[in-house]
């Protein structure tokens, strides 16, 4: 279809650079739009069993590597986003959850989301994407744990603990009924604020796949470029996107050369490390505290990117 529509419809030649990329913007947006309609759904379905209140109980109290797991696995399922990193935070610190296990759960909960799964299965398949399930819970689970080793409460800002986040009314259990529509719900408002983003990152995507030299990239990001993996991380940090954005670019930079662990780091670098959330959660954790997450995190990240770069 998407031939017919480019070849035949709107009668340009297979192999020029335009062609080839509105190729690519008609293949790639409507099948991610598709997929990510119907798992968002689904997910929206699961989260009705994660609430914030219950994911706070969950992890109060919480210690040892075990709490770094559950905290990182549960920062999968339940609604987060940059905005609620403090309000997440004072419920944590007021639940008793240790500031290390409350770190796994804020490197995991925007790194690893519905959105990133499921653009990294819809572009490169099943493989691909458990790896970057598997790494970044990898990441999320190692850091948190390396920061409650390091007694880092010092660091967190003195009003944090002095402050009473009022806990939840009780939660009435939701119907079936209402967990469907809750899933439409999750529908309407994710696809609604990603789609432009979805968008626009296939849209970058499509100019580099019809436009950018192969050897380009692998040169400024291939394996045998030792600096390619740090170098991505410092790029990447202060880019503003999330995995709807990132994710159309990461793939055309693999298509051009570019390592797996190296592309791989750049997007955990983007959507992990962000600076809108390091300066949001500036208010609640003093410099050193911050400059140390960003050090442990993006060690780690890097190693990934290394070890990848291995492998593969």
């Amino acid at each position: 279809a998407v031939n017919w529509l480019v070849f035949s419809v709107l009668g340009m030649t297979k192999g020029e650079h335009l062609a080839e990329a509105i190729w690519f913007f008609a293949y790639e947006f409507p099948k991610v739009m598709l997929l990510l309609t119907l798992i968002i759904f689904f997910v929206g379905i699961v989260r009705t069993f994660f609430t914030p209140e219950r994911t706070r109980k969950a992890l109060g109290g919480r210690k040892s590597i075990i709490g770094n797991i559950m905290a990182a696995m549960l920062g999968i399922v339940t609604p987060f986003c940059s905005c609620s990193a403090i309000p997440l935070f004072l419920g944590f610190v007021e639940a008793g959850v240790p500031l290390g296990v409350t770190f796994s759960f804020l490197i995991a909960a925007p790194m690893i989301n519905e959105v990133a799964i499921v653009l990294l299965y819809g572009m490169f398949g099943w493989e691909v994407a458990l790896i970057y399930v598997v790494t970044g819970l990898f990441i999320a689970i190692l850091a948190g744990w390396i920061i409650g080793l390091l007694k880092l409460e010092k660091w967190v800002e003195k009003w944090v603990y002095e402050v009473k986040v009022g806990a939840a009314a009780g939660e009435a259990k939701p119907r079936f009924s209402d967990r469907i529509r809750f899933g439409f719900d999750a529908v309407k408002d994710i696809v609604g604020k990603v789609w432009l983003y979805v968008a626009i990152g296939i849209l970058v995507g499509a100019g580099a796949h019809g436009y950018v030299p192969e050897d380009f990239m692998a040169a400024l990001m291939g394996k045998d470029a030792w600096y390619s993996v740090p170098l991505s991380i410092l790029i990447g940090i202060p880019l503003y996107s999330n995995a709807a954005g990132i994710v159309p670019i990461v793939s055309v930079l693999i298509e051009k050369g570019a390592s797996l662990g190296t592309s791989l780091a750049f997007m955990m670098a983007v959507i992990g490390l962000s600076l809108p959330e390091l300066v949001i959660l500036r208010k609640v954790l003093t410099m050193p505290l911050i400059l140390t997450f960003v050090g442990v995190v993006g060690t780690g990240i890097m190693i990934v990117g290394y070890l990848f770069n291995f492998l593969f």
